[in-house]
């Protein structure tokens, strides 16, 4: 779990992840504001190398679901499979805190993210202007 010594770090980590969006989707919201708010109040993970941090993981939680508002990968770790495992790892904890269902939103001009969520097992929920919202269930009921 993050700390609030990893803010900085991991802000300039979600800003280098989302840097090539910049240029072709002109209503990207700041991608890593309030990152201390969020190491304070909610679920936050980072992935480091070499004690630099390459990405992170935030989540809500709000039982019975839980809210992924970010994942990202620092451009340096892209294809090494990190995405991947944290996703893996906001699961697993989101199970062993009894999340039933996991959710996130995504952009639509973010069309490999959306392949790459659906690949793990996501199901696209519904669609909101430039919105696409996507869930997936931990336990099956």
């Amino acid at each position: 779990m993050a700390t609030l010594a990893d803010a900085g770090p991991l802000a300039a980590c979600i800003d280098q992840a989302y840097a090539h969006y910049e240029e072709t989707i002109p209503d990207l919201p700041d991608v890593s504001a309030g990152i201390e708010e969020d190491i304070s109040r909610n679920s936050v993970w980072v992935a480091t190398k070499s004690g630099l941090v390459v990405g992170g993981a935030i989540v809500i939680v709000q039982n019975p679901d839980a809210v992924l508002t970010n994942i990202a990968v620092a451009p340096v770790a892209r294809g090494t499979g990190l995405g991947r495992a944290l996703m893996a790892r906001v699961e697993d904890d989101c199970r062993r805190l009894g999340v039933h269902r996991l959710t996130l939103s995504t952009h639509v001009l973010m069309p490999r993210n959306i392949a790459l969520y659906q690949h793990l097992g996501w199901q696209e929920s519904g669609r909101d202007g430039n919105k696409v919202r996507m869930e997936k269930r931990l336990v099956s009921h």
